[in-house]
C-alpha cells in the first residue's frame, strides 16, 4: 500500500514537473501576455507621432511662402506694379493658398473650393497631393496595427502584424518621398509666377520653402525608421523561460 502511494505522488510530481517545462504554470503564463516591449512601446509612439506630424504638413498652407517685407525696399513704381499683380505676402500648399492684403487681413481657400481636385493650379501638384495623401494614409494604418500588437500575446499572429505593419511603412515612406520631390515642379505655373516672379521647376523666384514643405521632409525622414523598429517590436523574446527547461 505504501508503495503504491509513493507510485502516485511521484506520477503527480512527474506531471507538474511536465506542466511546468511546457509554461503552462498559472504564474508565468498572465505574465507572458501582460508584459510589454520597450521597442514596441516607442515604435507605437513614434509612429502615432510621424501620422500626426505628416497630416499636419500636409494641410498645411506654407509649403511655398513670400514675405511681403522682403520687397519694403524695391522703388514705389514697382511695388505699384507688384501691387497692381496682387503681389502681397502669399502662401501656397498642396490644398490651400493664403494671402496677406496691405491691411494685415490674411485670408486662405482651397484652390478652385473643396470638392474641386481639377482646380489646382499644377498637374505635379495634383499628383503630390495623391501620393502625400496616400502615404498618409498607409501610415495611419500601420500606425493602427502597431497600436493593436500592443495588445496581442507573442507568437505568429504578433510577427506576422508587426511584420505587415512594417512593409506599409517602408511603402509609405517611399510614396511621399516621391509626392515631395514632384511638389516642386508645380513652381512653373502661372498663378505661382504672378506671385513669385520667375519661378521655375526646383526654383521659387522672389518666394521661399516654408515651414510646412519642410515639416513634410522630416517627417518623411524619420519615418525610414519605422520599419527597422518594426523588425524587433515583437515582444516573444521577453517571455520568461522556465528554469527546468535549461537543466
Amino acid at each position: 500500500m505504501h508503495s503504491l502511494l509513493g507510485r502516485e505522488k511521484k506520477e503527480e510530481e512527474a506531471g507538474f514537473g511536465f506542466g511546468f517545462d511546457l509554461g503552462l504554470s498559472p504564474g508565468f503564463l498572465p505574465q507572458a501576455v501582460t508584459m510589454f516591449s520597450c521597442v514596441g512601446c516607442f515604435w507605437v509612439l513614434l509612429s502615432s507621432a510621424l501620422v500626426a506630424v505628416c497630416s499636419f504638413s500636409f494641410i498645411s498652407p506654407a509649403w511655398i511662402v513670400k514675405d511681403q517685407l522682403r520687397n519694403s525696399n524695391q522703388p514705389q513704381q514697382q511695388q505699384q506694379q507688384q501691387h497692381h499683380h496682387h503681389q502681397d505676402s502669399v502662401s501656397f500648399g498642396l490644398l490651400w493658398h493664403c494671402s496677406e492684403s496691405l491691411d494685415h487681413m490674411y485670408r486662405c481657400y482651397t484652390f478652385g473650393g473643396l470638392g474641386k481636385f481639377a482646380e489646382i493650379p499644377s498637374s505635379s501638384w495634383q499628383t503630390s497631393a495623391v501620393l502625400c495623401s496616400g502615404g498618409c494614409a498607409l501610415l495611419a494604418v500601420s500606425s493602427l496595427l502597431a497600436i493593436i500588437t500592443i495588445f496581442l500575446p507573442s507568437g505568429g499572429c504578433e510577427r506576422r502584424i508587426c511584420t505587415l505593419a512594417g512593409y506599409m511603412q517602408m511603402a509609405a515612406v517611399f510614396i511621399m518621398a516621391a509626392g515631395l520631390l514632384v511638389y516642386p515642379f508645380g513652381l512653373n505655373s502661372s498663378l505661382v509666377r504672378s506671385f513669385c516672379g520667375d519661378s521655375d521647376i526646383y526654383y521659387a523666384g522672389e518666394c521661399q520653402i516654408g515651414w510646412g514643405y519642410m515639416l513634410a521632409i522630416v517627417g518623411v525622414m524619420l519615418t525610414v525608421f519605422l520599419p527597422f523598429f518594426a523588425k524587433y517590436a515583437p515582444k516573444e523574446q521577453l517571455s520568461p523561460t522556465p528554469l527546468p527547461t535549461l537543466l
